[in-house]
């Protein structure tokens, strides 16, 4: 083992930290912890990787990073020939991990610095943002493919590594086994891919930061109908981001509709690698939570709140009851308003009885079959996919190639594509959709719950 170790050790070595780690459990003859970091490499799959940061080849740690960069990059290299003028697009969140000095940030550098080296444009965001960021970049910018550094609504130690393909969909099966083969092709990291340092002054890096705020919300506007409405709206808002990226985007959002901001739960709105207010960072855990949201929304008299993972690509909503009591609706829930809402606004604005024919809904197999019952009465298509967005977002861009209209697409796992301008879950345009949403029913004296049953009635 002492063998295999210390080669491993010679390449992890760059990073003092980590590097400090693993002499300890040496000298320790802690046979155990090694074998945990050092057993087996973290399996690269569809939805890139996911582990706990620190040392060794099971870890998420710069030496694993720079391995997984260099696979993808050659993999990217056999399927592009155009990869040099078009690039990819790196994005991150605020996770970070003191004791093994990892962190998002510094995980997008080494990554950006890998693609540098080979001459290919890197479009890194200079600061955190949203991970449906980083399909949109894609597709907006016609880039190759884009990685997003984050572990969404994992606990605090862990970080990921998410791809997505050209076409803005996460990827799909075979080519995260072409990547998992070329990263095992090139394990030994490439002279200069530890100094990030060299990427500052290089032409190849671009920050793709302030067009893409200011386009994404331009593009989401398409889905605002209801402007005199949301300017006028008494419904209060409270949103939170769970310590992660969400809170200035979804702040854009609301202006982008014309919307007051929301409120923001001030114990929450700051990014915070620790989630020291949470048990866990993740909105699907119901009520848990949303302890401090519904303490700021009892307080400010809000009727709404809306609340983010922490990388902001889901959603979970809870609305005051006439009872006094908060019903947190469920994905399935969510999906039927959503799905009702999109519809009811597309048919609003197309006149064309015809159009119709070539209007599709997705949704993942074990979802609410809801859509479908919405579609049969009202004549557009369903499909249902393998779960997981990946498969919802790679179908969602076949039809649009075959010139259909993909209205909405959501699985229960509280995520939603309310727009196509993302092939991904995005919860910042479905907290403000859903705000939208909320008021309009307000002007008819309806609630999101009112709505939801009408929907399940009809």
């Amino acid at each position: 083992m002492s063998v295999c170790l210390s080669h491993t050790h010679t390449l992890t070595e760059q990073n003092i930290k980590t590097s400090e780690i693993v002499k300890q459990l040496v000298a320790e003859e802690n046979a155990g912890e090694l074998q945990k970091c050092f057993g087996s490499r973290m399996e690269f799959g569809t939805a890139g990787l996911r582990a706990a940061m620190g040392a060794g080849i099971s870890r998420m740690n710069d030496l694993t990073i720079i391995q997984t960069t260099q696979g993808f990059c050659r993999y990217l290299e056999k399927n592009f020939s155009d990869l040099k003028k078009r690039g990819v697009v790196i994005g991150f969140d605020a996770r970070a991990h003191p004791s093994s000095g990892s962190s998002s940030k510094r995980f997008a550098r080494l990554a950006a610095t890998t693609f540098i080296s080979q001459g290919i444009p890197v479009y890194l965001f200079s600061n955190i943002t949203p991970t449906p960021f980083v399909p949109y970049t894609i597709t907006h910018l016609k880039l190759s493919a884009g990685i997003m550094i984050t572990a969404s609504h994992n606990p605090k130690q862990d970080n990921g590594y998410k791809v997505y393909w050209e076409n803005g969909a996460q990827i799909a099966s075979p080519h995260d086994k072409g990547i998992s083969q070329t990263i095992e092709e090139n394990q030994e990291p490439w002279p200069q891919g530890w100094d990030d340092s060299l990427i500052d002054s290089s032409l190849l890096l671009h920050d793709p930061y302030v067009t893409i705020n200011k386009d994404y919300f331009k593009d989401i506007q398409k889905h605002c109908f209801h402007r005199n409405i949301n300017k006028e709206t008494k419904l209060k808002f409270v949103h939170t981001s769970v310590h992660g990226v969400g809170h200035e985007f979804v702040q854009s959002a609301f202006k982008a509709f014309d919307f007051k901001p929301p409120l923001a739960v001030a114990e929450q709105k700051d990014p915070d690698p620790e989630f020291p207010t949470v048990k866990y960072p993740n909105p699907e855990e119901g009520k848990g939570v949303l302890t401090l949201s519904f303490a700021l929304a009892e307080k400010e008299g809000a009727g709404i709140i809306l609340a983010n993972d922490p990388d902001a690509d889901r959603l979970l909503v809870a609305e005051k009851q006439e009872s006094g009591e908060w019903k947190v609706f469920s994905g399935n829930e969510l999906g039927a308003l959503l799905g009702w809402w999109i519809f009811t606004c597309w048919k609003n604005q197309n006149q064309d009885p015809t159009a119709i024919k070539d209007v599709y809904m997705l949704s993942s197999t074990v979802s609410s079959k809801i859509l479908r019952a919405i579609a049969l009465k009202e004549g557009f298509h369903f499909e249902e996919t393998l779960t997981g967005f990946k498969w919802m977002g790679n179908r969602a861009k076949q039809l649009m190639d075959q010139e259909k209209t993909v209205l909405f697409a959501f699985e229960e796992a509280i995520g939603y594509m309310c727009s196509p301008v993302v092939l991904d879950k995005d919860g910042v345009s479905a907290a403000v959709i859903t705000a939208e949403m909320s008021s309009w029913l307000a002007t008819k004296n309806l609630s999101l719950s009112q709505q939801l049953k009408a929907v399940y009635d009809e």
